[in-house]
This record gives C-alpha cells, sequence and structure tokens, in this order.
C-alpha cells in the first residue's frame, strides 16, 4: 500500500514538471517569434492596410468595463487617426444572440469617429487562430497589423508566422495583474494549447465565401 502511495507521487511530480516545463518552451518560443514585430508607439509602427482588432466582451461578468476592451477600442483608434491603417477586421465570437463582439466593437469605433465602410467584420472569430488564419483565407490579407495587448499579441504573432502572414503588432494598454490575473493565468495554458494546434495542423472552425476589404 505505502509503495503504491509513493509510486503515484512519483507520477504526480513527474506530471506537474512536464506539465510546468511546457508552459517554459511554449513561452520562449512564442515570445522569441514575436521580437522586433511588437509596437507600443504609432511612430514606429509600420503602415499597413489593415488592422486585424482581436475581439473580447465589452463587459466583464460582474458587469463592469471590461479594460481589454477599452485599451484596444482606444489603440484601434488611435492607429487608424495617426494614418497608419486604412480598415480595420473586427474578429470576435458571435456565437449567441446575446453576444456579439464584432458589432458592439464597431458600434464603439463609429461612435469615436471611425467611418462605418472603413470597418470589416468576422462573426467567425471564436479563437485567435480563427480570427488571424480567417484574416488571409477569408479576406485576402496577408500583410496585417494586429491590435490587442502585448501578451496576446505576441501568440497572434506566432501563429500568423506558421500561416506565412506577415503580421506586426499594435499593443495595447495592458490591464494590472489584480484585474487581469485570470486572462493571463489562462494565457499560459493557451500558449502550449495553440503549440499543439501547430503540430497538428489546426485549422479554423469555419471557412467559407472570399470578401475583399476595400
Amino acid at each position: 500500500m505505502k509503495k503504491n502511495i509513493v509510486f503515484g507521487l512519483k507520477i504526480i511530480a513527474v506530471l506537474i514538471f512536464l506539465s510546468l516545463l511546457s508552459i517554459l518552451i511554449s513561452n520562449r518560443i512564442i515570445e522569441t517569434s514575436s521580437q522586433s514585430k511588437l509596437f507600443d508607439s504609432v511612430e514606429l509602427i509600420p503602415q499597413n492596410k489593415v488592422a486585424l482588432l482581436l475581439g473580447t466582451g465589452k463587459y466583464t461578468q460582474g458587469k463592469y468595463i471590461n479594460l481589454y476592451y477599452k485599451y484596444r477600442i482606444e489603440a484601434t483608434v488611435k492607429l487608424y487617426k495617426s494614418g497608419k491603417i486604412n480598415f480595420i477586421l473586427i474578429s470576435g465570437d458571435n456565437s449567441r444572440k446575446d453576444y456579439d463582439e464584432p458589432n458592439t466593437m464597431r458600434q464603439d469605433l463609429i461612435k469615436k469617429g471611425i467611418p462605418e465602410a472603413k470597418i470589416f467584420l468576422d462573426y467567425a472569430g471564436f479563437r485567435t487562430l480563427d480570427s488571424v488564419v480567417r484574416c488571409k483565407k477569408i479576406f485576402n490579407e496577408s500583410k496585417i497589423t494586429i491590435v490587442s495587448q502585448k501578451f496576446h499579441n505576441q501568440r497572434a504573432i506566432f501563429i500568423a508566422k506558421q500561416h506565412n502572414i506577415e503580421a506586426i503588432g499594435f499593443n495595447a494598454k495592458d490591464v494590472g495583474m489584480y484585474w487581469g490575473f485570470k486572462t493571463r493565468a489562462r494565457e499560459h495554458l493557451a500558449r502550449v494549447k495553440v503549440m499543439i494546434d501547430v503540430l497538428v495542423g489546426k485549422e479554423p472552425k469555419f471557412l467559407g465565401e472570399k470578401i475583399e476589404i476595400k
């Protein structure tokens, strides 16, 4: 009985070690792949035709404004008004009648002075992989500026690189650890998952007819 308990503890220890190792390796690979492709300043970032704005919900579960959402909207407006992008492709989740990331973001961008004709929507951006790959396969854009927080941009740029998409990232203001702890914890798991997706050749959930951004 005692031997079984010791053996079980050893198995658990090995699994924990392998899990931590996979997180560390995934983080290292993803961070390295985005070096020199991330920008915090509109003055320094190169100009691109299209910005891919990665969707998120406007409100938290507690019905407060989601700061990730707020800062991504602000960053996109800054890019557009600085002349560093011509069009905005909003890619997000629209899987429920009461939850529509792309349209909500579009409405707030319009309120901040972005012309409606300059905004395109992708309703099938259920995951970051879907958003990035569909940008090329559906919207024919293989040179893009991704807008999100830095940690998210790093993962999105890694995905883009695996699919022969030339991507740079404009970093929206980050959220403090107090509000963003859960998101950061999930990000570690998401990075391991994206490495698995690359290995198995994961494709977007939906594709469809091509749409030209013009």
